[in-house]
């Protein structure tokens, strides 16, 4: 077998020590675990940690990324696997049932975003991650729509939006109560893709009588 070159090298230590750090933080939580835990549980030295984030937080961010990627793939192979709407829908809902309101994801979560409070940086790189994700949700909705050849009742980056704090909200209260059903959003995201065949018209403002 070939040897590593220094780059491949440095590349597997990043990725173990993020791997690591995701098992890690998803078990016991974010504040719990230190870089010196991280570094012990994957079998490098302190210095090797140190060598590849400068911060506790770079890790953080780094590790959600992880997750973030894992999951929309997960989520994007399923509906590629379905042949009408029904089924892709059906596939998305087993994907929910498991994963919405997960409790190590779910808390991390929202850990890591109140760790951000105080951090404009960090701050600045959660809407960042945030706006990736809603890119990928809303191509996914995006796509659902086509499947079935209606246009959303809205932007497909404003359906992102609402079914992503539906999601968050949802995964908030199955995290606590999993008797909760996750149907509920993918009860949602069926009359979103298939509301109408064309944006709702908006109210105009009644005149003002002097």
């Amino acid at each position: 077998m070939a040897r590593l070159t220094r780059s491949e090298s440095q590349a597997r230590t990043r990725a173990d020590l993020i791997a690591t750090a995701r098992d890690l933080f998803l078990a016991e939580g974010y504040a719990k675990t230190s870089l010196e835990r991280v570094a012990e549980e994957a079998g490098y030295s302190k210095g090797a940690v140190y060598s590849n984030f400068r911060t506790k937080k770079e890790l953080g961010l780094e590790v959600l990324g992880l997750i973030h990627t894992t999951k929309f793939q997960e989520v994007t192979d399923l509906i590629a696997a379905g042949d009408t709407l029904e089924d892709q829908l059906e596939r998305f809902q087993e994907w929910a049932e498991r994963t919405i309101g997960d409790v190590g994801w779910t808390l991390l979560e929202f850990e890591f975003a109140t760790v951000a409070r105080d951090d404009p940086e960090l701050q600045a790189a959660l809407v960042s991650s945030l706006g990736m994700v809603r890119g990928a949700v809303a191509a996914q909705v995006q796509s659902l729509a086509d499947t079935v050849g209606i246009p959303l009742p809205m932007s497909a980056q404003d359906a992102a939006s609402a079914i992503l704090s539906m999601g968050i909200g949802l995964g908030m209260q199955r995290a606590i109560d999993p008797s909760i059903p996750a149907g509920l959003i993918t009860d949602a995201l069926r009359l979103l893709v298939t509301f109408g065949d064309g944006p709702p018209r908006r109210a105009q403002p009644s005149a003002v009588t002097p």
